[in-house]
């Protein structure tokens, strides 16, 4: 009814936790702090990063893209019904919410590193949207693959 929903983590990379990095709890929490609403209207992509903190005091990034996705609105409930079983009078209908013919919920990429490399991260994630969104026939597992193993040079260090 309210449009508010959860969080959920649809796929991640790795699907496994590494040992010296394991998957942030409850990141899906961070990636819509206003939390997960639904849109009458197509809000442009967003970009922003978010430094978490863990129990051993190391910064992880947290870069998060943003864009809205076209979903089923949700069917208005048939007439209601009085006592008798009979229709009620249309006129009560009329004053219910309109609902709009179409809503938009957010879906976010998000990237964790402990580096701290903000415009790699955008362009990055600006890729992988860019094929999903564009229905590219290349395997999303195939390019993350590729960029995890991409060497970015120490600022100052040899290239």
């Amino acid at each position: 009814g309210s449009g508010d929903g959860q969080g959920q983590i649809l796929q991640r990379f790795p699907e496994k936790d590494w040992e010296d990095n394991p998957f942030p709890q409850g990141i899906e929490l961070f990636c819509q702090p206003s939390g997960w609403q639904l849109f009458p209207e197509r809000n442009p992509p967003t970009f922003f990063v978010a430094v978490l903190t863990d129990i051993n005091s190391e910064r992880h990034y947290c870069a998060c893209f943003t864009f809205w996705e076209a979903v089923e609105s949700p069917q208005p409930q048939s007439h209601a019904r009085n006592g008798d079983g009979e229709e009620e009078e249309e006129e009560e209908e009329a004053s219910s919410p309109v609902q709009p013919a179409q809503l938009f919920a957010p879906k976010s990429l998000v990237l964790v590193s402990r580096l701290d490399h903000a415009e790699v991260f955008r362009n990055s994630l600006g890729l992988i949207y860019t094929i999903y969104v564009d229905g590219l026939s290349v395997s999303l597992e195939n390019v993350i693959g590729n960029l995890l193993t991409c060497t970015i040079p120490i600022t100052g260090g040899a290239q």
